[in-house]
């Protein structure tokens, strides 16, 4: 049975937000010792070459150039960890990678970009859909969405995939430092409150790995679900 992690809920638009700047983020010497060493283990076409689900799980998912690949390379602290690429949905794998002895940081294959033909979209989603139901270690789906259009069909699918997987869900709004702080804001309120409608259990924050917002702050929920998960384990 999967476990439950805890998201927080209902703080996103009244934290503090910087001010819309293109400052890069800052190095923080305070990255848990998970973040520390990731490495790439393999990358799975398909259900039958996931690696054992020994070890705690927690998947990012997003819409293709959704900025996921500068997430995770933003919260991980490293520049190259997750590949970025000028033609968006070229991956076509879930990547896997160590965070520390006993957890995984999860790369899926992004998904709506119109250029990838109809029968590689329609296998990507019956992976996909299969891992979120079926994987009994993965703990939490991150689940980035750009904040100056979120939750397109395509989101609202994985929402509901989530949902009906009982799958508790952090969502990023990317890039909001192109936003005013007003404006990202009332998006982040606006965007909860629709959620909550869905049901399920979901959180939602602000995002940019261009000036660092929620980067420690994911850094830090991270940290937490993998080793709360691990207590549940040993408990």
């Amino acid at each position: 049975m999967r476990q439950q992690a805890r998201i927080g809920r209902g703080s996103c638009y009244n934290r503090a937000m910087p001010n819309n700047t293109n400052k890069p983020p800052q190095n923080d010497n305070a990255l848990p010792a998970i973040l520390r060493d990731c490495e790439f283990i393999l990358g799975a076409a398909e259900v039958a070459q996931f690696p054992d689900d020994k070890s705690v799980e927690i998947a990012f998912a997003g819409r293709s150039n959704v900025g996921k690949s500068s997430a995770i390379n933003a919260i991980t602290q490293r520049r190259k960890l997750a590949r970025t690429s000028k033609t968006p949905g070229r991956t076509q794998q879930i990547n896997f990678f160590t965070m520390g002895d006993n957890a995984r940081l999860v790369d899926l294959p992004g998904y709506g970009f119109a250029q990838v033909p109809l029968a590689v979209k329609e296998k990507w989603q019956k992976t996909i859909h299969k891992y979120l139901a079926e994987r009994s270690n993965l703990v939490v789906l991150v689940l980035l969405m750009d904040i100056r259009h979120p939750l397109t069909e395509l989101d609202r699918q994985m929402a509901e995939w989530a949902r009906d997987s009982n799958l508790p869900t952090q969502v990023l709004l990317t890039k909001a430092d192109k936003l005013t702080k007003g404006k990202a804001a009332a998006t982040c309120l606006s965007v909860e409150r629709e959620l909550e409608q869905l049901g399920g259990q979901f959180g939602v924050e602000p995002f940019s790995s261009v000036n660092g917002l929620g980067v420690s702050i994911m850094r830090a929920q991270i940290d937490e679900w993998v080793s709360d998960a691990l207590a549940g384990d040993n408990g």
